[in-house]
């Protein structure tokens, strides 16, 4: 008595949790886990394997990669004294990965990788401090076939989630840098310039001028960088055009032609040609990129990017010391969450059971032999652990949790081999026997799932 006066005086604990992190409860989780299951299906479909990774790093495999993703970083030293970073991505942990792995891992090497990152920066619509990332990359071949599969895989997954109007926009990076150069921005700060040409989207042209201007470069190149930036047409023709006015330009000729190669394997692999666009004012922000570039938007509503890509040949060679070629892409599960609930695309129900069973205290046995049969036939079955309750009480519980079936079965059922079979939507019952009760809830199942 006294254990509980003492802790009924306690000053209870504030339940908290802390900005830009989230609880995600059954329905939400639900949601999440079908979106994932469909992507996973996909990534796998197109040969990719799994792989996963710790979500805490040493320190140094992390710093000096990333730009300012890496700037958000959470990082801190252990109780070892050693410093160490969550993740803030899914590509460096890889590409460690493959520098300590490089005898285990036949190259070729197509990987997928579905987890948590973390990044300290302000939470807003569709961005959170902690995030799943879903990522899919090929390390080992130069090849653009390798980016023009990545995109391929990107589009297939948007498309098997539903996402509606979704453009793949492609850049190269070194043909940003190309531009620059052609616009009259010195060598020494074209190689930066896509750091400021990422914030077009956000802040406009006009800032993204003035703070080129910032930087150093002159009024006139960075009004010319905005016009290069600006041109737009069929992949082919504004490719035809640039090989021309780019002739000279260090690194702009290999840029060109492996745009070239890419949007051919893109036509030859059957990527519709209205789902992908040559977008020159295309930057990506991460400093590891080093080829072409990938980003997938979604304008309603109106959440910016749900995926994004590029090559990064020169990221594993940081722990190698040698270049290894690399191509991948990364969907953001948390905006196209937002998309998915926002237009409805797929079903959502808040319990993963397709049926409940009641229970009844004089025929607990009953109901755990249709429910071993249920569940036996594949199906994902609620048992009651609430005999006391009512059958209409319980029934409701069902109802509340979205549950679309019912098989009740008490004494008086169990005495006669039949089931009630109850469609929990419309209120309809009928009536089965035990042994046609798999086939009757399959029946209802279908009925419900078709909206009949």
């Amino acid at each position: 008595m006294v254990e509980q006066t003492n802790a009924s005086r306690a000053k209870a604990r504030k339940p908290q949790v802390l900005k830009g992190f989230r609880d995600h409860l059954p329905g939400q989780m639900i949601l999440r886990q079908r979106i994932m299951a469909i992507v996973r299906e996909v990534f796998e479909r197109h040969g990719f394997e799994p792989l996963d990774t710790p979500a805490i790093e040493y320190l140094e495999v992390l710093s000096g990669k990333a730009g300012e993703n890496e700037k958000l970083m959470y990082h801190f030293a252990d109780q070892g004294e050693r410093e160490v970073g969550l993740r803030y991505d899914l590509t460096v942990p890889l590409a460690r990965v493959v520098a300590m792995h490089q005898n285990d891992l036949v190259l070729p090497f197509k990987r997928y990788h579905m987890a948590p990152v973390w990044r300290s920066e302000k939470p807003q619509r569709g961005r959170f401090r902690e995030f799943w990332q879903c990522d899919a990359d090929i390390v080992g071949s130069p090849s653009m076939l390798a980016d023009a599969q990545v995109v391929s895989v990107m589009i297939d997954a948007l498309g098997a989630i539903g996402l509606p109007s979704v453009t793949i926009r492609i850049n190269h990076r070194k043909l940003l840098e190309s531009l620059a150069r052609a616009a009259g921005v010195p060598d020494a700060q074209a190689v930066g310039v896509y750091r400021i040409i990422d914030k077009l989207d956000k802040i406009g042209g006009a800032a993204v001028v003035a703070e080129l201007e910032r930087s150093g470069i002159s009024a006139s190149a960075a009004k010319r960088v905005l016009d290069l930036v600006g041109r737009t047409g069929k992949p082919d023709d504004v490719l035809h055009v640039l090989r021309e006015d780019l002739e000279g330009i260090p690194g702009a000729t290999e840029a060109v032609d492996q745009l070239a190669d890419l949007f051919g394997y893109l036509h030859e692999l059957g990527v519709p040609a209205d789902r992908y666009a040559l977008d020159l004012a295309l930057a990506r922000g991460l400093d590891y990129y080093t080829g072409p570039v990938f980003e997938a938007t979604v304008e309603e509503p109106k959440v910016g990017s749900v995926a994004g890509a590029g090559r990064y040949d020169g990221l594993i060679g940081t722990f190698l010391g040698r270049t290894v070629p690399a191509s991948g892409m990364s969907l953001g599960l948390e905006r196209i969450i937002e998309v998915v609930e926002q237009f409805s695309l797929l079903p959502s129900r808040s319990s993963v059971a397709d049926v409940f069973v009641p229970a009844f205290p004089d025929a607990i046995a009953a109901g755990a032999t249709i429910t071993t049969i249920l569940r036996g036939a594949g199906l994902h079955v609620d048992q009651s652990v609430q005999p006391q309750r009512s059958v209409g009480e319980q029934l409701k519980y069902a109802g509340r949790k979205e549950v679309p079936v019912a098989v009740i079965v008490g004494a008086a059922e169990a005495e006669a081999g039949v089931c009630n079979v109850k469609d929990l939507r419309t209120g309809v019952q009928e009536t089965c026997p035990r042994d046609q009760v798999v086939d009757q809830v399959l029946s209802l199942l279908a009925r419900t799932e078709s909206g009949t």
